[in-house]
């Protein structure tokens, strides 16, 4: 399993220092989570997200979060973008890697129902950055949801 974490947001986007070709991807994909994060809707709570997917075509997707007065209709930055992604490129997508940023230094791993979304379009080795209470935290999807929700059909 790969865990590995980075102090990369602190009051705002600082580069990672590394130089493993892997983590300038991810550190651009960082970079358009936060700028999406932007974009946020949040009334409600304030709390502005933004997600990036890079696809197995080359392709970046963004989302951000868009609230609603009922809590229970808002949708997530994850599921935004993936959404996006689906309605762009079609169902057969396949996402590699995901970056979360927020504009409020706060901890937000994708939650239980993006993590369920994004299983049925993730490789399980896809690397998924999100900023932990201990700073930028990078972990492949297998060990965010280890144990997914499946239906095989056939």
């Amino acid at each position: 399993m790969y865990t590995r974490q980075q102090n990369v947001l602190t009051s705002r986007l600082m580069p990672i220092l590394e130089t493993n070709p892997a983590d300038t991807t991810l550190e651009a994909l960082l970079k358009q989570a936060h700028k999406a994060a932007h974009h946020s809707y949040s009334p409600y709570s304030g709390f502005r997200v933004g997600a990036a997917l890079r696809l197995t075509n080359g392709s970046v997707v963004t989302g951000t979060n868009v609230e609603n007065v009922s809590y229970g209709l808002t949708i997530c930055a994850e599921r935004s973008a993936l959404v996006a992604a689906v309605s762009e490129f079609g169902p057969d997508i396949r996402i590699e890697a995901v970056a979360v940023a927020n504009l409020n230094n706060a901890a937000s791993p994708p939650c239980g129902a993006c993590r369920q979304v994004l299983a049925e379009f993730i490789l399980p080795e896809a690397p998924v950055v999100f900023p932990a209470s201990e700073g930028t935290r990078t972990m492949p999807f297998s060990a965010i949801l280890p144990l997914a929700f499946e239906m095989k059909l056939k």
